[in-house]
């Protein structure tokens, strides 16, 4: 199917989902979105099943789309900017301790325990599987997805402290949650010897190459914004800042995710506060807000219909529902550790662990990340594997993180 048929289908199809979300099951459109995607996959998948070729159209509509270089070379720098623009520098500086250990310590230690167990869990199916690839799936689904958490902590009424923490680390552990992962698949494809020296050089590249690019691409966008007082041009300059840098900053290979996250957060405190009139404030956000609700809306679809190219094998299907409590347990691990120690010289709220291990969902970025794989990475298994945590995660912790506040 030609791109822009398949595109133009998806926004109806979107925009459909969202007036009947909108109209009769009032669930938050993230998850209504995709919950009604993932029915009509489903429905598809039976046709298909007895006999009525209905899969045919709706693999023409996925295979237009790729949903991997649709998300990370695409949506993702958008989104992140969009959602970072919003967060307080104030509040992220007074819980920045917390937010670097959860985002780095708390990813690796997530990725080391998945994989380990993975690992030893595809030894005793007789899968065959090198360690490294199942620390990709690890690497996988450790970080949470800032697109959905941002998307779901602006309507569950959670504490600022707490939603802070929450939001700040969503955003920084997805970048390091991609570094690792590229590390990986370096490893895993022969691209990298595995010497220390040679992971840790390449993820330094990665991650500090994005935060100082982020940091100097947001501050060239910050003194054109001071030089002018006219909003469409204003606007132009972010967007340009956003699609131009992450263009840029994966073609020097450093981490463009973590970079329009630095640069989101730069413009929308100190661009904000000394580069902008208040029609220019104005103007932004409700166009930042636009492009961060549609994007989410066609996301969200997109990951439902998804379910379309996945590999339907049972043990595929049985390794996904064991790997959902594996995911959520290396989080509480990974959470409740530097919360233990960090006790000491910081005051946490009751339960907080347990909000924060139940609020850690994963998303689109999983997905893609494990759409991208190579097929000697064994991809179906993964992908397989990482779809049913998503699916979980949106589902069923979106649906009752209200219930923990």
């Amino acid at each position: 199917m030609d791109p822009f048929i398949a595109i133009a289908a998806l926004i109806t199809l979107t925009a459909f989902f969202a007036y009947v979300n909108h109209r009769y099951l009032a669930l938050p459109m993230s998850i209504g979105l995709m919950l009604m995607s993932l029915l009509i996959s489903v429905c598809i998948l039976l046709l298909e099943f007895i006999g009525i070729p209905a899969a045919v159209r709706a693999d023409q509509m996925i295979s237009g789309i790729d949903f991997s270089k649709v998300l990370m070379q695409g949506m993702l720098g958008l989104l992140l900017f969009a959602g970072a623009l919003h967060v307080n520098m104030d509040d992220l500086a007074e819980h920045s301790l917390e937010i670097s250990i959860f985002s780095t310590v708390g990813v690796l230690t997530s990725t080391f325990l998945v994989g380990s167990v993975f690992y030893g869990f595809s030894c005793w199916m007789g899968w065959q599987l090198r360690p490294v690839h199942c620390f990709l799936f690890g690497a996988i689904i450790s970080p949470t997805d800032p697109i959905a958490v941002l998307n779901i902590m602006k309507k569950v009424g959670a504490p600022k402290s707490l939603e802070t923490k929450i939001s700040g680390e969503s955003l920084f552990n997805d970048g390091i949650g991609v570094v690792v992962f590229l590390v990986l698949l370096e490893i895993a494809t022969g691209g990298t010897h595995m010497t220390a020296g040679n992971v840790a050089a390449l993820f330094l590249k990665e991650a500090a190459g994005g935060i100082l690019f982020g940091l100097m691409a947001g501050y060239l966008a910050y003194r054109m914004l001071r030089s002018i007082n006219n909003y469409q041009v204003e606007i132009l300059i972010t967007l340009a800042l956003v699609m131009g840098g992450y263009a840029l900053g994966t073609a020097f290979h450093i981490s463009a995710p973590l970079a329009m996250v630095v640069a989101g957060i730069f413009i929308g405190n100190h661009g904000r506060r000394f580069a902008m009139s208040e029609t220019t404030r104005e103007h932004l956000d409700t166009f930042w807000e636009l492009v961060d609700e549609i994007l989410n809306s066609l996301l969200f679809v997109l990951i439902g219909l998804e379910v379309l190219v996945l590999t339907l094998r049972l043990d595929y299907f049985t390794a996904g529902l064991l790997a959902v409590p594996l995911a959520l347990t290396a989080r509480f691990i990974s959470i409740g550790g530097p919360v233990l120690i960090l006790r000491r010289w910081r005051s946490y709220a009751p339960g907080s662990v347990k909000i924060m291990t139940w609020a850690g969902l994963r998303g689109g970025i999983s997905v893609a990340l494990a759409l991208s794989l190579p097929a000697e990475c064994h991809r179906e298994l993964i992908l397989t594997m990482t779809y049913v945590v998503v699916a979980f995660s949106v589902l069923v912790q979106g649906l009752t993180i209200r219930r923990m506040f």
